[in-house]
């Protein structure tokens, strides 16, 4: 495997962007510094709920998580989660809640991931991912996968004990493999899953399995879903995905064989797509882009060489 060279490094992947906050990991477990940061006057709080924060845009048309200080905030104590501090030193806190605060102001609203991570800054979106997936996780797993008695929150929301075995479980991370495929005329394989809307397009993607390389997973998705053979994988770059608990690994992939045999189990058509093919699809509609969040859309500017279209303009 080769490290892909990114030439449009000034646009970065959703999500990636460095957040300037440290997490402070060494602090989770050191209930006097919790109890003095979620004390402390400077301290920043937003609910989380079901995925989603409350946003607001400011005055100068920037979009903001909807922040409080922590003595403004709803009451909760086994799920507070710390997720860190900034250059100066403001501790900052995420509250999981069976449902959103309400605002008086009427201008802030709810919104997920997939929507507000294009908005927010990185600080807010590293604040944001970091705590949807502390809560996805916290959901899911409340027992214990060794003994099945219900675990307790520990280290400020980042570990779950079982007080009956002494078992930590921690939060997990799924590993998925995400890929452009490109064949030996330089076009872009791309499928449509069974459950997407007609003309949704987007790079092949599949989970790592046990006891599996990368690279393999790479090559192994790709024959399995569209029954192409692939030879050369190439790193591009990774992106946090809490749909609920992924990391998605992006790569280029050269194909070895270009006729497509779709399983029609997950992918119900595949295409090769030359860049005039594309620009045409995109021009009329008949393909829709993949969401401008996730790194598919980034994977296929990379071989694009520019910004995708929008659908119905020239790109």
């Amino acid at each position: 495997m080769t490290t892909w060279t990114d030439r449009t490094a000034d646009r970065p992947v959703s999500l990636t962007a460095p957040s300037g906050i440290d997490r402070a990991a060494h602090q989770r477990l050191d209930e006097a510094w919790l109890a003095a940061a979620w004390s402390h006057p400077t301290t920043r709080v937003f609910v989380v709920s079901g995925g989603q924060v409350l946003i607001d845009e400011t005055s100068e048309g920037t979009t903001e998580l909807v922040m409080t200080p922590s003595f403004e905030a709803p009451l909760t104590e086994a799920h507070r989660y710390f997720l860190g501090t900034d250059d100066d030193g403001v501790s900052y806190f995420a509250l999981q809640k069976d449902s959103l605060p309400g605002r008086m102001d009427q201008q802030a609203r709810p919104a997920g991931l997939r929507e507000a991570g294009l908005l927010l800054s990185p600080r807010d979106a590293g604040l944001m991912v970091h705590a949807v997936a502390l809560e996805n996780w916290q959901r899911l797993h409340r027992f214990c996968s060794r003994c099945g008695e219900r675990t307790v929150i520990a280290a400020a929301g980042h570990i779950r004990r079982c007080q009956a075995c002494g078992a930590e479980h921690y939060p997990r991370t799924d590993p998925a493999v995400i890929m452009l495929v490109t064949d030996d005329q330089d076009r872009a394989l791309l499928g449509r899953q069974v459950h997407w809307p007609e003309g949704r397009f987007s790079t092949l993607a599949g989970f790592v399995e046990p006891g599996e390389s990368i690279e393999t997973s790479v090559r192994r998705e790709v024959w399995e879903e569209a029954g192409v053979m692939v030879g050369d994988v190439e790193y591009v770059a990774s992106q946090p995905w809490p749909f609920p608990s992924s990391l998605m690994l992006g790569f280029m992939a050269s194909a070895t064989s270009s006729e497509i045999n779709v399983d029609g189990e997950e992918i119900s058509e595949a295409r090769w797509f030359s860049r005039e093919d594309l620009r045409a699809a995109f021009e009329s509609g008949e393909v829709l882009p993949p969401y401008g969040i996730s790194i598919a859309a980034r994977l296929i500017e990379l071989w694009y060489g520019k910004p995708l279209p929008k659908p119905g303009t020239v790109g």
